[in-house]
């Protein structure tokens, strides 16, 4: 009779025995002695390195998730669910990096309300940390609103995409990002006028087409200036007049039609509309426009990019319009 076969992880049916035995210690305590003999990455030898020998741009975590508490313009503290991405430079001659670090260096500051520079303090904590040159911090939330119905007075949340952004370079330069997502509708000049033609010539009823539609915003704030969530939201609002609504009645409805029919535009209009007011902000140094007009006379969308035009600062070279569906 042949010997029966073992497995290294598993009983088999024969009944032999698994070569390795698995278990969980619960009781096991981590001293300081047992942690110094822990193998640590950062110490391999340079020929540990796989691949090229050349430094990394950015390296680091994604989308890990904190509450965090935001102050809001009129003073009041609210605690978002934040979702953060935390990069930094990675020297030629190093494997890899620590990245618990850059978590645990939020964790250090979970308790603080986020400012501009509560993120530079957390940037120069974890290039201390991680021992790099450059660092990137994103943090992106959904910020809530109050806004009011057009005639009928309701009040509903409407919910708006943020992101800061703090990048710190080794020159020892801190710059701060806000990204703003601002959603609206867009009813089209063209197919109106097509439509007034139809009815004054023919007699016929038209319903111009008009579709729901999302800006992009990110801004540079001028050096030792603030400008607030509300504030953008507010310059998106005044700009194009036609933000989507939250609470509507018949009496909203008929109004939102209206103010559509007040306010006709294209793509381009728009990336200008929205230009005017930015530019006209002294809070801003800079920004860049990204807009996208999700067609419902096409299969495909109407988009724009437009920048400020500052020597050395944004240029007009977004393409992720797949991500501007609203």
């Amino acid at each position: 009779m042949s010997k029966t076969k073992s497995m290294y992880l598993h009983r088999t049916a024969g009944g032999a025995e698994p070569r390795i035995r698995r278990a969980y210690n619960k009781k096991f305590a981590v001293t300081p002695r047992y942690r110094a003999t822990l193998p640590d990455m950062m110490e391999a030898a340079h020929d540990a390195i796989q691949g090229a020998h050349v430094p990394i741009q950015q390296v680091g975590v994604h989308n890990f998730k904190l509450p965090l508490k935001y102050r809001t313009k009129a003073g009041k503290t609210l605690t978002l669910e934040s979702s953060i991405t935390g990069t930094v430079s990675l020297e030629a001659d190093l494997k890899g990096i620590n990245m618990s670090r850059i978590v645990r260096s939020f964790y250090d500051h979970k308790d603080a309300v986020f400012t501009g520079e509560w993120l530079g303090r957390i940037l120069c904590a974890y290039l201390k940390n991680v021992k790099s040159k450059d660092a990137r911090l994103k943090v992106s939330f959904s910020y809530p609103m109050l806004q009011r119905s057009l005639r009928s007075g309701l009040d509903g949340y409407q919910f708006y995409n943020v992101a800061f952004e703090g990048v710190m370079t080794r020159d020892g330069s801190y710059r701060r990002f806000i990204h703003f997502d601002f959603v609206y509708s867009s009813a089209c000049p063209c197919s109106a006028e097509l439509s007034e033609h139809a009815r004054d010539t023919r007699g016929a009823y038209t319903v111009p087409h008009s579709q729901r539609s999302k800006a992009r915003i990110t801004l540079e704030e001028a050096p030792g200036k603030k400008i607030w969530v509300e504030d953008v939201q507010a310059l998106c609002a005044r700009a194009l007049s036609t933000e989507t609504q939250v609470m509507v009645k018949r009496e909203d409805e008929q109004a939102f039609a209206e103010l559509n029919g007040a306010h006709l535009k294209f793509v381009e209009d728009a990336a200008r509309l929205l230009y005017r007011e930015f530019d006209g902000d002294k809070r801003i140094r800079d920004f860049r426009i990204a807009c996208s007009h999700l067609e419902s006379l096409h299969s495909h969308d109407a988009v724009s990019v437009i920048c400020k035009g500052v020597k050395g600062g944004f240029v007009a070279d977004y393409m992720d319009f797949g991500s501007l569906v609203c």
